[in-house]
């Protein structure tokens, strides 16, 4: 990463993109004797992306979970359940499955990722960002690296960035109890 990328031009985002374990949460997974997993999400990272959600900006989660409560957590967030790919092993594949989706150029969408699955789509995307506390593979790959590590504000920091710079960043309290 370079001195100046952390005063990256957001403008130019129309989709964003986002890894969930490290990134949505601080990498912690509690595991039962079913087996089923449990994170921990940050409230605040969910309100931005309900304001995402509410200004029809695309937005996929790309993960290697394949937990099922994964998709319900973003379902409660506006992101419809096929923009929610679980189990992802390249996803770099996934990023460019959904622009082709959305008629995205992958250089118009901005990636969070925070280890080393994630450095091709940070690479390879319009704005390549991560948490504070990413592997140091990852904050070399960056663009932007937000002050604030994985599961605690990293997501609404990012989220807040583009939306301010596109004029977005403004609460529609009627269209958000109509939503959610």
């Amino acid at each position: 990463m370079t001195e100046t990328a952390n005063k990256l031009d957001f403008k130019h985002i129309k989709g964003l993109a986002f890894d969930v374990d490290g990134v949505f949460t601080d990498g912690g997974i509690l595991c039962d004797l079913s087996g089923e997993l449990y994170r921990t999400f940050d409230a605040k990272d969910g309100f931005a992306v309900r304001m995402l959600s509410l200004k029809n900006i695309p937005v996929a989660i790309i993960t290697g979970g394949r937990s099922g409560s994964i998709r319900e957590r973003f379902k409660s967030c506006g992101i419809t359940p096929e923009n929610v790919y679980l189990g992802s092993r390249d996803k770099l594949e996934d990023l460019e499955k959904f622009c082709r989706r959305f008629s995205l150029a992958l250089d118009e969408v901005l990636y969070v990722g925070d280890d080393i699955p994630d450095i091709e789509a940070i690479v390879k995307c319009g704005a390549g960002c991560c948490p504070s506390d990413a592997v140091p593979e990852v904050k070399e790959a960056a663009d932007y690296i937000s002050p604030f590590p994985g599961g605690r504000g990293c997501v609404r920091d990012i989220i807040e960035k583009v939306m301010k710079a596109n004029g977005l960043w403004e609460f529609d309290a009627r269209g958000y109890k109509a939503k959610f």
